[in-house]
């Protein structure tokens, strides 16, 4: 039951930091895979560890750094990141060898794109709001602040998958706070 768990939290972990940072995540996850025994990537995700996939990877995370730091060139990154997020998180979802066994392939990817679809939604939404009310100057700021999250819950993912739990149920209660408290103060300027 606690491996069934800590697979499952782990696969909601990578697939929510995927919806922050696509790449991040991945590369992390082939990384692991092919150095370690950590992570065990099975057929047809085992093509993630492969020194050019690991390369097309770490190219576009230094792409997605530079660009999601700048305003303007972030949201355009966030219109295009819209279909790469949620396809990341699902194929880390079904990657995780632990839930794949336990869970059939197709809800796997499709958990893993909802989860990373409305991570990204969320971010997308919260972004613009941020560049507007700073003048961008908060966007290396916010978007570091990202990269850091998303860094962290994959770490945490793989090694402690039952933390992940309750750092993405903290997550959704302070998102909730705050989209609440931004309700408010909405409807009483109004």
């Amino acid at each position: 039951m606690i491996e069934a768990l800590s697979g499952i939290f782990g696969a909601f972990g990578l697939s929510a930091s995927a919806g922050l940072n696509a790449y991040l995540p991945l590369l992390i996850v082939a990384l692991v895979a092919r150095f370690s025994n950590l992570i065990t990537l099975n057929s047809p995700y085992h093509h993630l560890t492969s020194g050019w996939v690991i390369l097309v990877i770490a190219v576009l995370l230094v792409i997605e750094l530079f660009a999601d730091r700048i305003a303007g060139l972030d949201t355009a990154n966030d219109i295009l990141q819209t279909f790469i997020r949620p396809a990341a998180g699902a194929i880390l979802f079904a990657a995780s060898s632990s839930v794949i066994s336990d869970i059939h392939p197709v809800l796997a990817l499709i958990c893993g794109l909802i989860v990373a679809g409305g991570v990204h939604a969320t971010k997308a939404t919260v972004r613009p709001v941020v560049t507007g009310a700073s003048g961008g100057l908060l966007n290396p700021v916010v978007s570091t602040a990202e990269d850091i999250l998303a860094l962290v819950l994959t770490v945490v993912s793989i090694l402690i998958p039952l933390l992940t739990g309750f750092l993405l149920g903290a997550l959704c209660v302070g998102a909730i706070w705050w989209l609440r408290r931004r309700r408010r103060r909405k409807a009483q300027s109004h």
